[in-house]
């Protein structure tokens, strides 16, 4: 694979090392975590089950529309940067700048906020074990994980990844016996989508509402766009990964709120349980105790730490490659981007769990800190939507204005214009959404907690825009030149094939 000169002061070459299964299943462990499997109950309990069908079916759109957006820039464009350096190149170099940290931010917020979770988990078994030493253990894990290789962190997503998929095609199997009296007692069908109020319960604001939780849960999808950057055939890899997302979306998300419904009616005072510490309480374990798994409890319980570690190991990932591609492109230090021998982002990768390590100690010297830091981040995954459909807008534009042919796109999105128009809209009503009744109640404190992200979004913004003097690029100047700036590739060592 050609190679390309990388800037000044960075050092070592990016390994495209992730083969086609890592990236698939990346993608498909990515839809799958603990919103699916704790909280997609509470989405049930309040807007009732075809609520709930309705919100996850229209955020499954939205984000099927994102992913076919990124993968057209993705296949065209592998960068380890993603949607924030498409950001730079295609809108506005303050835009990208405002979207990388946004990003790292979340990121960086969301391990410690993981590693905590995997401590409560713990305590499950071991309850007479301090949480922290849990905690500190996934810490230190991950950051082993992602210290070796792009390899090793490829293979531990592969198999996490795999874990959660056969929990959840179990539970389906073991869902679809008990609706139909085959396990668990008599049939009971879809009685509970027409019980009391259910279909619908608490109309369209309800539905609204469900759209934050349902769009929580998908978040991670868009990792597939940063790991093309290091995967072996992008071209191949990332394609495939993101036509099965459609799938996925309606064979994990889907028919998962389906089952549920079909079992536990909307009433049901355990679908609103949103603590992982008391995990007697997921729909998934009452399912499978209802089928006469006694085992549950703790398979379950496995199976969600399992999701946690998963998150915290992508989320670590995730952050160091924005943070070594926010050094390429000029906006943070230029050690950030020196690679070792090995093709690890070393420098990023440090800084990144340095400051997670950092903002986990917070919770026990101000916990309130602490709080605020974990809703700094609440939006975050939502803006950075925002950035991927407001790029595909511009780059489709701009590749056609200067007279290139989209057949020639090694993937093209078969819905443009409507895909990313659809997921922008979208994406501005949740941000918007997000707490409505703290500003019905003028609650300050509230509506500062809620939209703290975006805030910050917008004085990064400005900030750059102010002081470089930046300008929306136009159409005929984008830079559609597929080589990476400040990025170096090599080819996949021989015994990594």
């Amino acid at each position: 694979m050609a190679e390309t000169s990388h800037s000044d002061g960075a050092s070592g070459h990016i390994k495209r090392s992730l083969k086609t299964r890592h990236l698939s299943m990346i993608a498909l462990g990515g839809t799958i975590g603990t919103g699916l499997f704790i909280t997609s109950g509470e989405a049930i309990s309040t807007a009732g089950p075809g609520g709930a069908l309705i919100a996850y079916v229209v955020m499954g759109m939205m984000v099927y529309f994102l992913m076919t957006s990124l993968g057209e820039m993705a296949t065209y464009m592998p960068l380890t940067g993603s949607f924030s350096a498409y950001a730079t190149k295609f809108i506005d170099p303050a835009l990208g700048f405002a979207m990388g940290w946004n990003y790292w931010l979340n990121w960086a917020v969301t391990i410690p906020v993981e590693a905590t979770t995997a401590g409560i988990i713990m305590n499950y078994w071991l309850p007479e074990v301090p949480q922290w030493i849990f905690s500190v253990t996934v810490l230190a894990l991950i950051f082993l994980i992602n210290y070796l290789s792009v390899r090793s962190y490829g293979e531990t997503e592969y198999w996490l990844a795999l874990v959660k998929i056969v929990t959840v095609v179990v539970f389906l199997i073991v869902g679809v016996a008990i609706i139909f009296g085959i396990m668990g007692g008599h049939a009971v069908g879809v009685s509970n989508f027409h019980y009391k109020k259910a279909p619908f319960v608490g109309g369209i604001p309800a539905i609204i509402s469900i759209f934050l939780i349902a769009g929580f849960s998908f978040q991670g999808t868009e990792l597939v766009g940063i790991t093309a950057g290091e995967a072996a055939t992008p071209e191949v890899s990332v394609s495939k990964a993101i036509r099965s997302t459609f799938w996925r979306i309606l064979i994990f998300y889907i028919c998962t709120i389906f089952v549920i419904a079909c079992i536990l009616p909307y009433t049901d005072k355990n679908l609103l349980n949103q603590d992982v510490s008391n995990i007697t309480m997921s729909p998934f374990t009452i399912v499978f105790k209802r089928a006469g798994l006694a085992v549950a409890a703790s398979v379950m319980n496995a199976v969600i730490l399992t999701a946690v570690i998963s998150s915290a190991n992508s989320g670590l990932y995730a952050s160091t490659r924005m943070l070594f591609s926010q050094a390429r492109e000029g906006y943070a230090w230029r050690f950030f981007g020196y690679v070792n021998k090995r093709g690890i982002p070393i420098y990023a990768l440090l800084g990144t769990m340095i400051v997670s390590c950092l903002i986990y100690l917070t919770q026990f010297i101000g916990p309130q800190a602490y709080n605020y830091l974990i809703s700094a981040s609440g939006l975050c995954g939502f803006i950075a939507w925002l950035g991927i459909a407001a790029s595909h807008w511009r780059f489709r534009r701009a590749y056609v204005s200067q007279g290139r042919d989209i057949n020639d796109l090694k993937y093209k999105s078969s819905f443009f214009p409507f895909g990313p128009i659809f997921a922008f809209i979208l994406c501005f009503i949740v941000i918007c959404g997000q707490n409505v009744d703290a500003f019905i109640k003028w609650d300050w404190q509230n509506i500062a907690i809620s939209y703290m992200s975006v805030p910050i979004f917008l004085i990064l913004f400005i900030y750059y825009k102010v002081r470089y003097k930046t300008h929306v690029i136009p159409l005929d100047k984008v830079d559609l030149s597929p080589s990476t700036k400040g990025e170096k590739y090599v080819a996949p060592d021989d015994e990594d094939k």
